[in-house]
Formats: structure tokens, sequence, C-alpha cells
């Protein structure tokens, strides 16, 4: 079976943005290829640390947060 490597780094980079704090860390509980492959696409910061976050780029963390939109939101229903 052929993995879409881009679409699980699209979901990833969305999946962050639900753990964001500090205005541009999130919580880097995720598998380190795809936080490697994030990393090389410019997404984050070098995730090899001691730290537990990860640190967005400014393109990463726009990204992130359309990607969440994207995937994980629903319009807002008005009530009549």
């Amino acid at each position: 079976m052929k993995i879409n490597t881009d679409a699980i780094d699209e979901a990833a980079l969305a999946l962050l943005y639900l753990t964001l704090h500090d205005r541009f860390r999130a919580w880097k509980g995720l598998d380190w290829d795809v936080l490697n492959r994030l990393y090389e696409k410019g997404f984050i910061c070098d995730p090899v640390n001691k730290t537990k976050s990860v640190v967005f780029t400014d393109d990463g963390l726009r990204e992130s947060e359309r990607l969440f939109k994207q995937h994980f939101t629903v319009p807002d229903q008005d009530c009549q």
C-alpha cells in the first residue's frame, strides 16, 4: 500500500494547531518522520531538541490555522 505522506502532513499540521499555546508553539506528540517533513517544508522550526513543543514558522502558523479550519470546523448554525 502506498501512503500519501502529503495528506498525512496536512492533517498533522492541522492537528498541531489544536495544541497551539504561547502564540506560536504546539505540543510535538506526533510521529518524528512527520515532524521532520514539516520542518523540511518550512512549517516548523527544527523539532530535534529537548523541549516538548515545536515552534511554528510564520508560514507554518498560517497554514496550520487554515488547514485546521478547513478540516475540523463546521459552519455556525443560526438559531431561528
